[in-house]
C-alpha cells in the first residue's frame, strides 16, 4: 500500500504553519519528496546487510530482516535482456534496451528504471555466476574454469551484460531492483490562485497536473514526513524545524537497531 502524497503534504504544511514558520510550495514539496524517498530507499540495503549479521527472532512480524526485505519485494522485478551483436569480434554483449528517458520494460508491462541488478538466469533455470573483470577474462584461460552452458559467468559494466560462452544468444532473464517513481503533488489552480490537489493518477500526456504516491513502505510515512521538515527547515531557514526533525529521526533510527 503507497504513502499518500496528499496526507504527506497536508501534514508537513499543517506543521510548518501551526507557528506560522512559512510555506513550502508544491514544486518545493515535490523536489524534496523525489530526494526523501531515494534517501529512505537506499537505507533499507544498509540496514539489511546489517541485520543479516545479527540473530533473528522465530517470530514473523518482529524478524527485522524479513520485514525489510518485505519493504523491499515492492520494487523487485524481472524482465529479459536483449541479445546485441557488435561488429568486434567477442564483444557481444546483452543490455536492456532502455528508452530515450533511460526505462525499461518489465515483465508486468511497466517502464521502469533499473536500480539495483539482482540475479541473472539462462533459460529460466541456470544461474550465472557474476565476476570482476580480471577473473571473468583469466577464468576463460583454463579448461577448469572455462564457462560452459551448465556454469556460465558474466561480467556487469557501464549496464551491459557480457556472457560467456559466447554461444548463449538469447533466454537470459534477469532480476533486478526497479528505482522508486518520484512522488508528484499535482493540482490545478483555482480562481484565487489557490492551489487545488488533483488525486488522479500523473500522465505526461493525458494527465500532466496528475499525482503520484510514495511508493515506499506505509510504515516509512512518518519517516518521510520527519524527513521532508528537516529540509523544510532549510528551506524557510528556520534551524528549530531542522533540530526538532532532525532529533526525532536518529531517535527512531537508534530504535529499529536498538
Amino acid at each position: 500500500m503507497a504513502i499518500n502524497v496528499n496526507t504527506v503534504y497536508q501534514t508537513v504544511l499543517y506543521i510548518l504553519n501551526k507557528e506560522q514558520r512559512g510555506l513550502m510550495t508544491p514544486s518545493e514539496f515535490n523536489s524534496v519528496g523525489t530526494q526523501v524517498q531515494l534517501e529512505v530507499f537506499e537505507k533499507y540495503f544498509e540496514d539489511l546487510n546489517q541485520q543479516i549479521r545479527v540473530p533473528q527472532t522465530d517470530f514473523n512480524y518482529s524478524n527485522r530482516v524479513e520485514n525489510i526485505d518485505e519493504k523491499i519485494a515492492i520494487f523487485k522485478t524481472f524482465g529479459n535482456a536483449i541479445y546485441n551483436n557488435t561488429s568486434t569480434p567477442g564483444q557481444a554483449y546483452f543490455d536492456f534496451n532502455p528508452d530515450t528517458a533511460g526505462k525499461i520494460e518489465d515483465a508486468y508491462g511497466q517502464n521502469v528504471i533499473l536500480y539495483r541488478l539482482g540475479e541473472v538466469t539462462y533459460n529460466n533455470e541456470v544461474l550465472l555466476q557474476r565476476l570482476q573483470r580480471n577473473n571473468f577474462y583469466t577464468s576463460e584461460k583454463s579448461k577448469l574454469t572455462k564457462a560452459t552452458t551448465t556454469f556460465p559467468t558474466f561480467l556487469y559494466e557501464n549496464e551491459k551484460l557480457f556472457i560467456r560462452p559466447t554461444s548463449i544468444i538469447n533466454n537470459i532473464q534477469i532480476e533486478y531492483i526497479r528505482k522508486p517513481l518520484n512522488p508528484i503533488w499535482g493540482f490545478t489552480t483555482g480562481t484565487l490562485g489557490q492551489y487545488l490537489y488533483n488525486n488522479e493518477l500523473y500522465n505526461e500526456t493525458a494527465q500532466p497536473t496528475g499525482s503520484i504516491d510514495f511508493e515506499l513502505h506505509i510504515s516509512e510515512q512518518t519517516e518521510i514526513i520527519l524527513r521532508i521538515l528537516q529540509y523544510a527547515g532549510i528551506i524557510i531557514r528556520d534551524p528549530q524545524i531542522i533540530q526538532a526533525a532532525a532529533q526525532q529521526v536518529q531517535m527512531d533510527e537508534m530504535n529499529k537497531k536498538s
